[in-house]
């Protein structure tokens, strides 16, 4: 979950404390843990994916806090059993608050020879191996680089290796199936799922409902999966390698009173828009064109046409946008998802937008880059592209989401501030936070902000003669937001167009002094938009602040933590609107000796804190496609301390 309150069940990311035998059923004994770190690895044909995002909903309906770290490769299908096609999921699961996937698997269940070398690196000394010795073939291990068997060699008698020969197995217990062997070794991640499930006493009722509805029209690939997956259970049960089984028990207190499900980012932040669109009694539009990590937006608001949403997948980044204006226009609550590269495309467009004046939401779930980059990797190197990426005098409001589940609330800010006033507004989020996922309360209606907004009706303005007209760009005096006229209204027909607008009219217009007024007034509509001033966790008035926004939330938080349980003293801030800045910001930042801000950029945020407050912000800057780790961080913030 996301909270701040340290509590002193908070250990570092990564750790497995608090351990203890007890009573166990059979010859088995049972230990409890308080954490664990679990990886799936293998090829991307090896449905590492599926077999995590099973462990990770049995284990939220266990009632486990919980943070997941999806890792695939950007091709499609990669040569099999290469380093490139490697696949892997990772989930951080306790019984209590936690904020990251951690920083190091305590288990690595790796299905061959590829998976095993590509993460064998991250496991610290005494971590659990599940490895499939039936891939460790001569041709596969060359594959890789291996001239020995690591099984044999030596290399890993600093692991507790349990080499399993998951594909052998897998096809014994479907032997009764009228399958080929081919089409039984596919079951293989079910009968690791059955085993791990075992090991940490995961709920399986979830699962083989999931396995039934998903091959519905193929019972007997149902049937067969359930199987294997039942056979890895008893594997468990009944082989002497694994002697010992593993409790985490719920994390009840980590969690105010409330209805929880597991969620992705993406899939919060479409829960968020359909919410907003209901809250604004708006109907909900999307003009999108397929990119990574944004489509599974797409592909979840393609479902809800029951909540009046419509979606259209346009035939490039340009045409989405454009027609997503173009709902605007019309009324609607228009957004547009993409990432990186699509925003580049797009920008002529959100200029548009912010000369016409229209509410408009912009989806930016970055990755990394430049140009196509690392589609399925991370990076938060979009914040000035955000900010100052469109030509002439455009600003665009900025909100950043902190975790997967805050998703949600995010893109009902960046609902209201667009509804409110008449304006583009960006949400960057990050692949970090949109395949990853975290226990959601799901809200009552209730705590859900009122959204409407009044279209203009008729005429707002009075000529020197005494005849009412209506003025497409006379503002509100608080918002400075102009009205929002419908299309079809009679007696507000009004231009609209890229070229410059005369103030109140909306005429076309070169004169040089109303251009300037025009900028100016866009440029203090953004600034006025009212923004809650950024909240500092500072229990013990430090000296040193860290200050983030987006994703590194979990990875800052968790760090300080660990800080403060050695006894430091560390404040923390993180901020959610990047533009406007909240009000305080600059006396929050001159208020301390140093200024700490962790990026997954080159020092974006940091830049604009220096220009803006002139302070000796400290960058730290990690762009290497993976989130930062606590223990990282907590050393960089450790060295800001003492130096």
């Amino acid at each position: 979950m996301t909270s701040q309150v340290s509590s002193p069940a908070e250990h570092a990311d990564g750790a497995v404390v608090g351990e203890q035998r007890t009573a166990a059923t059979g010859s088995k004994d049972v230990r409890r843990l308080d954490r664990v770190i679990i990886r799936f690895a293998g090829d991307s044909g090896d449905g590492m994916q599926l077999t995590g995002d099973r462990f990770t909903s049995e284990t939220a309906s266990f009632g486990n806090d919980l943070s997941t770290l999806p890792n695939f490769p950007a091709e499609i299908r990669a040569p099999a059993g290469t380093l490139p096609g490697v696949s892997s999921f990772q989930l951080h699961f306790a019984d209590h608050d936690i904020l990251t996937p951690g920083d190091a698997p305590n288990v690595l269940v790796a299905m061959n020879p590829a998976a095993l070398k590509a993460n064998i690196a991250d496991l610290p000394r005494g971590a659990e191996i599940i490895v499939n010795t039936d891939e460790f073939t001569k041709r596969a291990m060359q594959k890789v680089g291996y001239e020995t068997n690591p099984l044999e060699d030596g290399s890993l008698d600093g692991y507790n290796v349990h080499p399993v020969p998951l594909t052998t197995l897998t096809v014994e217990a479907l032997k009764e199936f009228d399958l080929t062997r081919k089409e039984a070794e596919r079951s293989k991640n079910m009968f690791a799922l059955g085993l791990l499930s075992w090991m940490y006493h995961r709920p399986t009722e979830g699962t083989e409902k999931f396995l039934t509805s998903k091959f519905a029209k193929k019972p007997d690939i149902a049937a067969a999966n359930i199987a294997a997956f039942r056979a890895g259970w008893n594997f468990g049960e009944t082989t002497e390698d694994f002697a010992v089984s593993y409790e985490v028990a719920p994390a009840a207190a980590a969690f105010p009173p409330g209805v929880y499900r597991n969620i992705s980012g993406n899939l919060a932040l479409s829960y968020g828009l359909i919410a907003a669109s209901r809250q604004a009694d708006l109907p909900l539009f999307l003009g999108s064109y397929p990119i990574t990590p944004a489509s599974d937006i797409l592909h979840e608001l393609s479902k809800h046409k029951n909540f009046g949403v419509r979606t259209f997948q346009a035939e490039d980044e340009i045409a989405g946008i454009g027609a997503a204006l173009g709902a605007a226009f019309g009324g609607s609550l228009a957004v547009t998802t993409t990432s990186g590269p699509g925003v580049a495309l797009k920008s002529e467009t959100i200029g548009l937008a912010v000369s016409l004046e229209l509410p408009l939401l912009v989806v930016d779930i970055q990755r990394g880059g430049p140009s196509t980059g690392l589609p399925t990797k991370t990076e938060q190197a979009d914040l000035l592209q955000a900010m100052y990426g469109r030509n002439g005098e455009a600003p665009v409001p900025v909100v950043a989401p902190r975790t997967p589940a805050d998703c949600f609330d995010a893109a009902l800010e960046a609902a209201r501030i667009a509804l409110t006033y008449r304006t583009p507004v960006f949400l960057l989020s990050d692949g970090y936070l949109a395949n990853g996922s975290e226990p959601w309360r799901i809200p009552d209606l209730e705590e859900l902000p009122d959204l409407q907004v009044q279209f203009a009706q008729g005429p707002n303005h009075t000529l020197d003669d005494g005849t009412e007209v209506f003025w497409p760009y006379k503002r509100d005096p608080q918002t400075l937001a102009r009205p929002w006229a419908v299309p079809g209204t009679p007696g507000l027909e009004h231009r609209i167009g890229g070229i410059e607008k005369q103030n109140g009219t909306g005429n076309i217009s070169y004169d040089p002094a109303n251009h300037d007024l025009m900028v100016r007034t866009r440029q203090a509509k953004v600034d006025g938009i009212d923004v809650p001033d950024v909240e500092v966790d500072d229990p013990h008035e430090a000296r040193t602040l860290v200050l983030g926004w987006g994703s590194t939330y979990g990875p800052i938080t968790a760090a300080v933590r660990r800080l403060r349980a050695a006894g430091e003293s560390v404040a923390q801030a993180h901020l959610r609107h990047l533009n406007p800045f909240p009000k305080n910001l600059g006396e929050v930042v001159k208020r301390y000796d140093k200024v700490v801000i962790p990026e997954m950029n080159l020092g974006q945020l940091a830049t604009l804190i220096r220009a803006k407050y002139l302070v000796d912000a400290h960058s730290y800057n990690q762009v290497n496609g993976m989130p930062f780790k606590a223990e990282q961080l907590a050393r960089v913030l450790k060295e800001a301390i003492d130096g």
